[in-house]
């Protein structure tokens, strides 16, 4: 159980983050809680190192009011993204800011034990670069491919690392890397840090359509991350779209990366004229960055693959937009990388055309600037939410 001091500690920390520079007054103004109890937290964070007085003041004729800011570099995270070709290592600060990063081999040829042993290598490397002694990391963040069990800290099922299904990734990471380390989806863990780093703290209804292997939907509500029954909520790809026999078709097989390139080959096979060269042996995301890379180049048939490509995913979209009225939409993971910008035309022309409470309000829809590690980067800013101001259903949570 959280007391109540933690409670208003958590709001005024976040005030303080999405503001950059807040006063006492203003606080209290802005959180509904007390002079007195604003006193007490501000002193205890002041303490702590997690806020400092930056020296400015504002006059309004009286007492000058003082400016507290965030101390970023006090309480600092570590997010791993777990790939079957890359894994991608970054630390981030209190602020969401990204203190350093690292690319690796990818997951998919080495025994489980294997790679674990390699990323607590690899994070003690990171953090000894950063110059981070290890009093301010507040933990680790692993974000999975796939369906996961968050309870057992594990992968269910998933297509690119099926080797790794049923290992204790979480525990083992730990016990590797000396840190608590928190699972989470791929597309949730980019929604929270989109929310976390980005200035959608005001956002009531944020979702981040995550596309790497495959097409998931991490979901924010008034600052907390929904995770469904069982934490794999948002999972697009096994969604039919459409009407009739078509609506038995998933979101994956018409729009992901292996549809697009698998299109792209019996295209060609057929004697279409391309500028497109897909090497043998054939590989569904080797083959996919070729075509979304022409398509930018503007090849007519790489254009009308990632185009329409663009367009399942606009529906989609469309309809968790219309289902949680959302108001902020991030386009994330390392299938966007290359023709992100054609896929962000499709979203907002749809959103802007055919949303169902458009007369009432817009919806926000862009790329994430992390856009290839957003997993990564999210991990580390769940932790560091759950450290700092830990929310549960849009509040601040007193009972979690």
């Amino acid at each position: 159980m959280r007391t109540a001091a933690a409670t208003s500690r958590g709001l005024v920390l976040d005030v303080v983050r999405q503001r950059r520079a807040v006063s006492r007054v203003e606080l209290a103004e802005i959180t509904g809680l007390t002079q007195a109890t604003i006193s007490t937290v501000v002193r205890g964070l002041l303490d702590d190192g997690l806020l400092v007085e930056s020296g400015e003041r504002e006059f309004t004729g009286g007492k000058p009011r003082v400016k507290l800011v965030l101390n970023p570099r006090a309480r600092c995270a570590v997010g791993v993204q777990l790939g079957a070709d890359w894994i991608i290592l970054a630390v981030v600060d209190a602020a969401g800011a990204i203190v350093a990063r690292t690319r690796v081999r990818g997951a998919r040829d080495e025994a489980p034990e294997v790679v674990v042993a390699s990323i607590a290598r690899d994070v003690e490397h990171l953090l000894a670069v950063a110059g981070l002694p290890r009093e301010v990391v507040v933990g680790l963040g692993l974000a999975l491919p796939g369906v996961v069990d968050l309870e057992h800290g594990s992968i269910l099922s998933s297509t690119s690392l099926p080797r790794w299904e049923g290992f204790g990734v979480r525990d083992a990471l730990a016990d590797a890397a000396g840190l608590d380390v928190e699972v989470e989806t791929n597309s949730a863990a980019a929604a929270i840090g989109e929310f976390w780093a980005s200035g959608d703290g005001d956002s009531k209804a944020h979702c981040t359509l995550y596309m790497g292997v495959g097409i998931g939907a991490g979901i924010v509500l008034a600052g907390s991350l929904y995770r469904g029954a069982s934490g794999n909520a948002g999972a697009l790809g096994p969604v039919g779209l459409g009407v009739g026999r078509a609506a038995q078709t998933g979101l994956d097989d018409l729009a992901g990366p292996a549809a697009v390139a698998a299109n792209a080959r019996a295209a060609l096979a057929r004697g279409r004229t391309s500028s497109v060269v897909l090497p043998e042996p054939a590989d569904p995301f080797t083959d996919f960055a070729a075509v979304a890379t022409a398509a930018v180049l503007g090849d007519p048939l790489a254009t009308s693959l990632i185009e329409e490509s663009a367009e399942h995913i606009a529906d989609a979209v469309l309809m968790l937009a219309n289902v949680l009225d959302l108001d902020s939409v991030v386009l994330a993971g390392p299938s966007f990388a290359v023709a992100g910008s054609i896929y962000l035309a499709a979203v907002r022309h749809r959103l802007a055309t055919s949303f169902h409470a458009r007369g009432r309000h817009g919806v926000d829809v862009r790329l994430s600037a992390q856009i290839s590690d957003a997993a990564a980067v999210g991990s580390a800013a769940l932790v560091l939410q759950l450290e700092l101001a830990p929310r549960h259903l849009g509040v601040v949570s007193e009972l979690a």
